[in-house]
């Protein structure tokens, strides 16, 4: 039997391309999207290329919607070895602290912060006993160093923060499985166009940004605890 994994927001974009090349390496892929006729549609052509892809509705601001996904996965899925955390939302993507609303930022915080950490401790017990790998996708901006001493970084305080949050999360998440074979760790794709940052121009392509989580998903080694890049460990 194949590998399963659950990719969150995988009906576009990084999500998407994530759950295609995981198909490609010989995954079963359940792909979950907040939209029901677009994750289907987006199974429909995974499936059309002869890739072993499946469709859980979740939405990522919706505890209900979380829970029944959850539920679902342990019921039908419950070989599962791969989770990664796709799925977000950027707020306004504020250019300042002084410009960031906080309406912003806890719509930023609900769903990047607040919703993964719902689905993750909903399945953590499943990732234990399986031994899986949970992928939590950050950027690189939600490090604390980069922010401090990058030559340029957009000060966008409503998503990075979430995201930093989120690292805290994965920290967390992987002290608990240190000694076990689970794992969890977090990846940043860098700068990729993508609708997030509304397709801005100078990124990588969706495919090259989902294939660095990828990699560092499949290649077989020891990341737990770790934040990573292209270019190896980043520091939080």
């Amino acid at each position: 039997m194949n590998k399963t994994a659950f990719v969150t927001g995988a009906n576009k974009g990084i999500g998407f391309e994530i759950a295609k090349q995981l198909g490609e390496k010989g995954w079963r892929v359940v792909l979950g999207a907040r939209d029901t006729e677009r994750g289907e549609t987006a199974v429909s052509e995974l499936a059309a290329q002869g890739l072993d892809a499946a469709f859980v509705q979740i939405d990522m601001a919706d505890l209900e919607k979380i829970e029944q996904a959850a539920h679902m996965i342990k019921a039908k899925y419950p070989e599962l070895k791969l989770l990664v955390n796709n799925a977000g939302m950027p707020g306004a993507f504020s250019r300042s602290f002084t410009d960031t609303k906080e309406e912003d930022l806890r719509n930023a915080f609900e769903v990047n912060f607040f919703g993964t950490y719902r689905l993750n401790q909903l399945l953590f017990p499943l990732i234990k006993d399986n031994e899986a790998t949970v992928v939590n996708v950050t950027t690189d901006m939600a490090s604390l160093d980069h922010m401090q001493n990058a030559e340029f970084t957009l000060n966008a305080f409503d998503y990075n923060s979430s995201k930093t949050a989120n690292n805290a999360m994965t920290v967390s998440m992987a002290y608990e499985v240190r000694n076990s074979g689970a794992q969890v760790f977090a990846v940043t794709p860098g700068f990729t166009t993508t609708d997030l940052n509304g397709n801005a121009e100078g990124g990588k392509s969706k495919a090259e940004g989902a294939a660095i989580i990828v990699e560092y998903a499949t290649d077989g080694k020891r990341h737990n605890g770790e934040f990573l890049n292209a270019q190896g460990v980043l520091p939080w």
